[in-house]
């Protein structure tokens, strides 16, 4: 009698050693990510016009020509750079504001977001490197983007002085010489220095919101 041969299992495909579209994607997302890191440092340590191309390819130990496989030229890397340190430094006083508490709370909540962020290589850029050297129509966006963290600033000093928490004043003034003051941290700031980046941002906050002159009583 005669049998019906068996039939063989398929024989599994190989592995592709080609990573998927999605893997790809997020591997070349991780290598852009390091160069605008080390771009914002480079930037912070020497200068945008000090720094070359050459620079942060020999900070990342690759070639000069695997740069362009993430990112057009400087100017590209440098406005990526300042949009990062925005976005980050606008999303954080949105999520302190809308966490709630009262005006004070949330005004030393946004001080306290924007002090963490200078202090952080994006942020850092975005306060050293100055408007003027991001060609336009960026220039335009990047300096109305500056200021939003204004007039969040403005806003709760405002809210605060007619609710009584805070002592009257000039919100636009106040606005400016918060923001103002908490910038310059990220122009002087050096994480090798006496301070920690918390002792900074705390002693700063409390001089800033306290004042300098012992009131009486």
């Amino acid at each position: 009698m005669a049998t019906t041969p068996r039939r063989r299992a398929p024989t599994p495909a190989p592995a592709s050693p080609w990573a998927g579209s999605e893997e790809r994607q997020r591997q070349r997302q991780a290598k852009r990510n390091a160069v605008l890191t080390t771009a914002a440092q480079l930037f912070n340590e020497r200068g945008f016009h000090a720094t070359s191309l050459d620079d942060i390819a020999a900070r990342l130990h690759v070639t000069k020509p695997t740069l362009y496989y993430y990112v057009k030229n400087k100017d590209e890397i440098l406005l990526a750079c300042v949009s990062k340190g925005l976005d980050m430094t606008l999303a954080g006083i949105e999520a302190s504001r809308a966490a709630g508490g009262n005006v004070v709370d949330q005004l030393r909540a946004c001080m306290q977001v924007y002090a963490d962020i200078v202090m952080q290589p994006f942020g850092m850029c975005l306060i050293r490197v100055g408007d003027e050297e991001v060609p336009e129509p960026a220039r335009s966006e990047l300096r109305r983007l500056k200021s939003e963290i204004d007039l969040a600033f403005r806003r709760l000093v405002a809210q605060g002085v007619q609710e009584g928490s805070l002592n009257p004043c000039d919100p636009k003034m106040t606005a400016f010489v918060i923001a103002g003051a908490l910038s310059w941290i990220g122009r002087w700031y050096q994480p090798e220095g006496a301070y920690s980046s918390a002792e900074i941002a705390t002693q700063c906050i409390n001089t800033l919101l306290a004042g300098v002159v012992r009131q009486p009583g």
